[in-house]
């Protein structure tokens, strides 16, 4: 049985007449007889009866229009929920990120939200490869992902796609090392260098194919770690350069790091806020996206 068919029984035995009922619900009597007839098809007793003129209501149908109401009764009460649920500001949002993004902008998010009335933020960190982001929309409201500027674009038929950040990655070296008196760096300055980097299938590792590429060397790839705050360790220690994020590395840079940017080569991430569109349509969900947008804003400004 359709709703809008038992509004219409439960409008007839209140008003009395198809056309009575076709004017409250501003239809022609055809669609009223006709969505009438339908319901009849579903129940094996009849539900209407002719009165003179007019169409009343059996018994049978009389019981049937009080439960419509119920059922009509409630769903208003749900509609309202919904709508109560997507325009409060203090709903749960859950969360997700990569690494650097999480060490940059989860705490100053969780001490913006921390007021009372604000949105309750659940936070998680996922290393994932760059295509297995969009995915993720499935298990958190809001997803913040990257992806290099000669990646695929994220999915827009699945996805909306909130832009915001697009930051290079600059090479890190030791604060001693004579690279580190240069302004910018090029693929032939660094190609002869010991690196540490990513592992296959994650960035910065597609960055250092092309560093090979232009410089024309065979790179000297000593460890492959995925976490920028080892990565930043590594370096510290004199005996590797790698690639680290300029914005958002702020949490694992120290005095004995320089980073400088790579000239020739495009380095560009698009740090992204990834969501289902349903999920932003709850208040709470664009408050933390205006949060986020705010704090990377922020970051830009300081790099």
């Amino acid at each position: 049985m359709e709703i809008h068919q038992l509004e219409i029984l439960r409008e007839l035995g209140a008003l009395g007449s198809v056309k009575a009922v076709a004017d409250t619900l501003m239809v022609t009597p055809s669609a009223v007889s006709q969505q009438l007839a339908l319901l009849q098809r579903k129940v094996e007793v009849p539900l209407t009866r002719k009165e003179g003129r007019n169409l009343v209501l059996t018994e049978a149908g009389q019981v049937l229009a009080d439960a419509g109401a119920a059922v009509v009764s409630a769903m208003a009460d749900a509609k309202d929920a919904i709508g109560n649920y997507h325009g409060s500001a203090a709903g749960r949002v859950s969360l997700c990120g990569f690494h650097s993004a999480g060490q940059a902008v989860f705490a100053p998010l969780a001490r913006i939200l921390a007021a009372p009335g604000q949105p309750r933020i659940e936070l998680s960190d996922e290393d994932v490869a760059q295509q297995d982001f969009p995915a993720l929309t499935a298990r958190y409201d809001l997803v913040l992902a990257h992806r290099m500027d000669h990646s695929p674009r994220w999915p827009a038929e699945r996805v909306t796609v909130i832009p915001l950040a697009h930051e290079p990655l600059d090479v890190a070296l030791p604060a001693g090392h004579p690279l580190a008196a240069k302004a910018a760096v090029t693929a032939d300055d660094v190609g002869g260098e010991a690196w540490v980097t990513s592992h296959a299938g994650y960035s910065p590792a597609d960055v250092l194919s092309a560093v090979a590429a232009v410089s024309s060397r065979e790179l000297n790839i000593v460890h492959r770690i995925n976490d920028y705050s080892t990565v930043a360790a590594l370096v510290a220690t004199g005996g590797v350069v790698g690639l680290l994020p300029r914005y958002t590395a702020g949490p694992v840079l120290n005095p004995d790091i320089v980073l400088r940017p790579l000239e020739g080569i495009s380095t560009r991430r698009r740090i992204d806020l990834l969501a289902r569109p349903e999920n932003l349509k709850r208040r709470s969900v664009t408050i933390v996206c205006e949060a986020l947008q705010g704090i990377m804003a922020g970051l830009v400004d300081q790099g």
